[in-house]
């Protein structure tokens, strides 16, 4: 963007522009100047020691550092959204880890306790697709092979809510269906945004493993 105004500022380069008494304005007129110029200008940095002179030259000057300062609000703002969004992913996925981790066993969720771990997996998972929606390059950010990688560890999740529909508590087999419709969600956003594969969620949340170097 920067070279793009730098080349309109180039052609009225010395005579639009006004220098400091340190400058030789003919010394100061090439591509150079004009991209110094621009960057200054963009990064709302001031308009230093050469500023537009011509009165379309100064409506100009403050339009391109407004653009700048909402580039760098909206750069800010991606940074700010993406990462917490990364961070929720990561954390759904040490969760489902610890539960893997801690044998959980059919039986074991046969209580108030067991539908409030599946409810509370619904959630985190409903989550993670807003955030899949809103933010669809953080798909690409890979999480590596570990506890942390929820294309890893997503699939305990579908199995436990397959387990769990099959329970006698009625609050197990509930949470266990809405479980099971997060799962779903889940695997619709990436279908349908990344991986195409048209398939059942369980191929689908295969597919998705697979592309982030798991199995």
């Amino acid at each position: 963007m920067s070279v793009g105004w730098a080349l309109v500022y180039w052609p009225h380069l010395p005579e639009g522009f006004a220098f400091s008494s340190s400058l030789e304005p003919a010394e100061h007129s090439g591509p150079v100047d004009a991209l110094y110029i621009s960057l200054v200008i963009v990064a709302t940095l001031g308009l230093g020691d050469i500023a537009p002179e011509e009165g379309w030259l100064r409506v100009v000057a403050p339009l391109e550092a407004l653009v700048g300062f909402a580039l760098l609000t909206a750069t800010v703002s991606w940074v700010l959204g993406i990462y917490p969004a990364l961070a929720r992913r990561r954390t759904l996925a040490l969760r489902i880890c610890h539960l893997r981790r801690a044998g959980l066993m059919p039986r074991q969720l046969e209580s108030d306790a067991g539908a409030a771990v599946l409810d509370g997996l619904a959630c985190d998972i409903t989550r993670v697709c807003v955030d899949l929606a809103q933010y669809p390059e953080s798909y690409y950010f890979h999480d590596g092979p570990g506890d942390t990688s929820l294309a890893r560890t997503i699939r305990f999740a579908a199995d436990l809510a397959a387990q769990a529909r099959r329970a006698e508590h009625a609050g197990v087999r509930l949470a266990a269906s809405v479980l099971a419709a997060a799962l779903d969600d889940l695997a619709a956003v990436l279908d349908d945004r990344f991986l195409h594969t048209q398939g059942t969620a369980q191929q689908v949340l295969a597919a998705y493993a697979h592309d982030h170097g798991s199995r």
